[in-house]
C-alpha cells in the first residue's frame, strides 16, 4: 500500500482530523479502569489481575512502535491506520469472546496483546507526516493529534459505563459491550485511513519555509547517543507518575472517599475518569503549543516539578478534600498527556526530521516499561495494604510517595539532555554536494 500523495491544493489541516479519527479510537485504553470491577466481580479477580490486559497493551504499544517505526516510515501512514484498524478492533472481539466464555486469558491476550499492536502502530502512524506538514509549529502539530490519544476515553468512559448498565456488568454484557467498541472503532478509524495524505515534497504546501536543514540523526545513530537514553528516562518517569492514577482512577476515587461524609458513587467515579480524559486531552494540546514558545526542557521542568508538588499534596491532604484531590489529579494527567505530545518536536529538535517517526517508536519503549511499572506499583501496593487490613486513602500513600521519587529522577534525567554530538550526525544533502563539487575539482 503506497502512501497517498497529497494532490495539488490539498489542505495540511485535513490531515489532523484523519490521525484524530485513528487517536480518539485507541484512546479508548484510557478508559479500562470503566471495566476494572465489573471483570473483578464476574471473573473473580484482584486489582493486578484485573489490571493485567490494560498493561499488557502498553507493552505491546511500545514494542510494536519501536520495531514497527521503520515500517511506518517506509510504507506510510495509510498502511500504518489500516494495520492499527485491523489489530485494535480484533483485539476487542477476542476480548469479547473471552468474557462471552469467561475466559480470562482471551481477554488478556485479545485486548492486550493484539489490541495493543494496534495501539502501537496507530499511535506513531500520523507523527512523522504531521512534523512534515507543519514544520514551523510541531508541538502544536503532533499535539493536535495524539490529544485525541487523551481525549478517547473523555467518549469511551460514559460510553462504556452506559453499556455495562443497560447490557449488565455480569460476563455476558462485558461480552457484549467489547463486541461494539470493536465494531464501532473500526468503522469510525476507517476515516482516518480513507482522509490521510502525505505531502507531495519535504516542504509542505501552505506551511512557511522550515528548518529542514541542520541537524539530522538516524534511528540507528540516535539510540546511541545519550540524549536517547536520558530522555528515554524522562518519558518513563513522566509516564509512570500518570499511569498511576489513571489506571486505577475509579476504584481510586471511591477508595479515597469511602469512609467521608461524602463518597463517591459508580457514576461520578466514572465521571471522574472521564475528567482526567478531559485534563489528558487539553494538556496534549496546551502544554504541547506551550513548548513551542518557551522549549521542550523547559516545559519538562513543568510536568516533573509541578507533578511531584501535585503528588505530594494528594498524599498528604487528598482525603480531607475533594476539590484538591480531583484538581491535583486533572494537573497530573495534564502533565502526562503533555509530555506525549511535546516528545516527538523534542525528538526533532534533539535529531531533526529524519527517521523521526522511528526515532520516536524506539522511544515509546519507555511507555512500554511505564505501562508496567505505574499499575503495578499502585495495584500490588494498594493489594498489600488491603490485606494488611488498611483501607481508604492509606492503600495509597506509599505509591504516591514512589511516584515523587520517581519524577525527582526525570527531572535530573531531563537536566541532562545536551545538543547531539556531530558525530553521529548523518550529512547534509547541501554538504554533501559541495565534497562532491570540491573532489571534481581536484580530480580535474
Amino acid at each position: 500500500m503506497s502512501p497517498p500523495v497529497a494532490p495539488p491544493g490539498w489542505s495540511r489541516w485535513l490531515v489532523p482530523p484523519a490521525a484524530l479519527s485513528v487517536h480518539l479510537s485507541i484512546g479508548q485504553a484510557y478508559a479500562w479502569s470503566v471495566f476494572k470491577p465489573p471483570l473483578e466481580s464476574a471473573l473473580g479477580l484482584s486489582g493486578t489481575q484485573s489490571a493485567l490486559p490494560f498493561q499488557l497493551a502498553i507493552v505491546m504499544l511500545g514494542l510494536s512502535a519501536a520495531f514497527g517505526g521503520t515500517l511506518v516510515e517506509r510504507n506510510g501512514p495509510r498502511w500504518a491506520m489500516t494495520v492499527a484498524l485491523v489489530c485494535f478492533s480484533t483485539g476487542f472481539l477476542i476480548a469479547s469472546l473471552g468474557a462471552a466464555t469467561e475466559q480470562y486469558w482471551l481477554i488478556v491476550f485479545g485486548y492486550g496483546f493484539v489490541g495493543g499492536i494496534g495501539l502501537g502502530i496507530g499511535y506513531i502512524s500520523p507523527v512523522s507526516t504531521l512534523i512534515k506538514w507543519f514544520p514551523e509549529r510541531p508541538g502544536m502539530a503532533t499535539g493536535i493529534a495524539i490529544m485525541g490519544f487523551g481525549g478517547g476515553a473523555l467518549i469511551a468512559s460514559p460510553w462504556s459505563a452506559q453499556m455495562l448498565k443497560s447490557f449488565g456488568s455480569d460476563s455476558s454484557g462485558i461480552a457484549l459491550a467489547f463486541l461494539v467498541h470493536g465494531l464501532s472503532y473500526a468503522v469510525f478509524m476507517t476515516l482516518g485511513v480513507l482522509l490521510v495524505r502525505v505531502p507531495r515534497s519535504e516542504k509542505p504546501v501552505e506551511a512557511r519555509p522550515g528548518p529542514l536543514d541542520g541537524v539530522q540523526v538516524s534511528a540507528k545513530n540516535a539510540v546511541r547517543t545519550p540524549q536517547f537514553w536520558c530522555l528515554w528516562l524522562v518519558l518513563c518517569m513522566n509516564v509512570t507518575a500518570g499511569i498511576g492514577i489513571l489506571e486505577k482512577a475509579a476504584p481510586m476515587i471511591t477508595d479515597f472517599f469511602a469512609d467521608t461524609s461524602t463518597p463517591v458513587s459508580v457514576s461520578a467515579a466514572a465521571g471522574f475518569v472521564a475528567l482526567l480524559s478531559a485534563a489528558n486531552m487539553a494538556g496534549r494540546i496546551g502544554w504541547s503549543s506551550t513548548s513551542d514558545l518557551i522549549g521542550r526542557k523547559n516545559i519538562y521542568r513543568v510536568y516533573l516539578g509541578v507533578g511531584a508538588l501535585m503528588y505530594l499534596l494528594i498524599s498528604q491532604f487528598g482525603d480531607s478534600s475533594k476539590p484538591l484531590f480531583i484538581i491535583c489529579a486533572l494537573v497530573i494527567l495534564s502533565f502526562y498527556g503533555g509530555g506525549f505530545a511535546t516528545v516527538p518536536a523534542y525528538l526533532k529538535d534533539l535529531f531533526g526530521t529524519y527517521q523521526v517517526g522511528a526515532i520516536h517508536g524506539r522511544l515509546l519503549t519507555a511507555w512500554s516499561t511505564a505501562g508496567v511499572l505505574g499499575p503495578l506499583i499502585v495495584n500490588w501496593i494498594a493489594d498489600r495494604q488491603k490485606d494488611a487490613g488498611k483501607h481508604g486513602a492509606a492503600l495509597y500513600d506509599t505509591s504516591f510517595l514512589i511516584m515523587i521519587g520517581l519524577l525527582v529522577v526525570g527531572l535530573v534525567a531531563n537536566e541532562l539532555i545536551r545538543p547531539v554530538h556531530a558525530r553521529h550526525h548523518i550529512p547534509a544533502p547541501r554538504e554533501a554536494a559541495d565534497d562532491d563539487s570540491v573532489q571534481s575539482q581536484q580530480s580535474a
